[in-house]
């Protein structure tokens, strides 16, 4: 009995491996050029290398952000900023890790809301790879919360313009 249950948890682990959807790390980051602009405030991202993040959609076009804030707003009104476009439709989302400036699978992201650290647009959720550097963060700028990609809301967005 116990063969037949090893086979099976062995037959759902391949199913899930063969079956996942594609993941920022199967996905090639767009190049940023000098007249890239973030859809939502129209500035140059290029300018602001260190806080440049982007959304690749399945069809292999992108966008870039000058910072999470304005990111966020594009993914929750997709089709205000990109009409004909879904979440769906989405490959991966990128955002450039605080620390090490390398881009990281903002899905699964740490962001930290509420520090004395300002982007380009004013405040931020600063984005890191892994959550002990979001803790060191927090705690060496006065951070108000560490939260995951499905804590932010477009509640939470909007009280980063005021």
């Amino acid at each position: 009995m116990r063969y037949y249950q090893s086979l099976f948890f062995v037959g759902l682990w391949l199913m899930g491996v063969i079956c996942s959807p594609l993941g920022a790390q199967d996905v090639t980051p767009a190049k940023i050029t000098p007249a890239d602009k973030c859809p939502v405030c129209g500035m140059f991202v290029a300018k602001y290398p260190d806080f440049v993040d982007q959304i690749v959609f399945k069809d292999g076009s992108h966008a870039f952000f000058d910072g999470v804030k304005d990111m966020m707003k594009y993914y929750f009104d997709l089709p205000k900023y990109n009409p004909g476009k879904t979440k769906a439709d989405i490959a991966a989302i990128l955002v450039t890790d605080y620390y090490t400036l390398k881009l990281s699978d903002g899905l699964k992201a740490w962001y930290v809301a509420g520090s004395d650290v300002y982007g380009p647009m004013g405040k931020e959720l600063m984005p890191f790879h892994d959550e002990a550097a979001a803790k060191e963060f927090k705690a060496d700028h006065k951070g108000t919360a560490i939260l995951s990609f499905r804590d932010i809301t477009p509640a939470l967005i909007k009280t980063l313009d005021q």
